[in-house]
């Protein structure tokens, strides 16, 4: 059972850790974008929602390039014997980019939304914006933060196009469920191709009813 067993652990493994840093550098993006708008501001915007428009397979072109031994990113971890491309590292770096604008886009909107009602309040009360961010800003859109994380988690779980270019789709190594799936089915080993499709299918039907949950508290 090796083949169901290793692919389901990295999946989640790979969701465990994409979920914490999407709840710390997610959140912390949100919070960065909202307000009023700037030059940088909306660079950094634009990079996050890419990989909403961008087609995934030429996105992990792009990282590949970035984080390879001769791209700009790449040469710097190089120099500390750091491999990014085709290790599980890389895997990590897809499921975080492809999920991050999930999880930003919706938090930025509730902060903005919330700012207008409370911050100023905050901040005639002389608190700090730390202060404001993590005991007024964020306890009152924990709703919306815990849907992002769902939808995020569910993203990486589904990736496949930009996990196959950082993740090189290494047998044992780095296949995640998605791409177990893609393995088997082009080789023609069908019932291991309808059991993964179907556990993704169970985690996708208990997100989906999560979602619903959250939404009517």
């Amino acid at each position: 059972m090796e083949w169901l067993y290793s692919p389901s652990l990295l999946s989640i493994k790979i969701g465990a850790i994409t979920v914490v840093l999407h709840l710390l550098l997610g959140v912390g993006i949100a919070y960065y974008l909202s307000g009023q708008k700037t030059f940088i501001k909306s660079v950094v915007d634009i990079l996050v929602t890419i990989p909403i428009v961008f087609p995934p397979i030429a996105l992990g072109f792009f990282l590949l390039l970035l984080f390879g031994k001769n791209g700009v990113i790449g040469q710097l971890f190089a120099r500390f014997d750091i491999e990014i491309i085709f290790s599980v590292t890389g895997v990590l770096i897809a499921s975080f980019v492809a999920g991050l604008p999930l999880v930003v886009k919706p938090i930025q909107a509730a902060i903005d939304e919330q700012s207008k009602r409370y911050a100023e309040a905050s901040y005639t009360l002389g608190k700090s914006k730390l202060y404001t961010l993590v005991f007024v800003l964020l306890p009152n859109i924990k709703k919306v933060i815990l849907v992002s994380m769902f939808l995020g988690f569910g993203r990486s779980l589904g990736e496949v196009g930009i996990t196959l270019m950082l993740g090189g789709n290494i047998i044992g190594k780095t296949d995640t469920v998605s791409l177990a799936i893609y393995n088997y089915a082009f080789s023609g080993d069908m019932d291991k191709a309808i059991t993964l499709s179907l556990l993704l299918g169970i985690i996708s039907i208990g997100l989906f009813f999560g979602l619903k949950k959250f939404a009517y508290l």
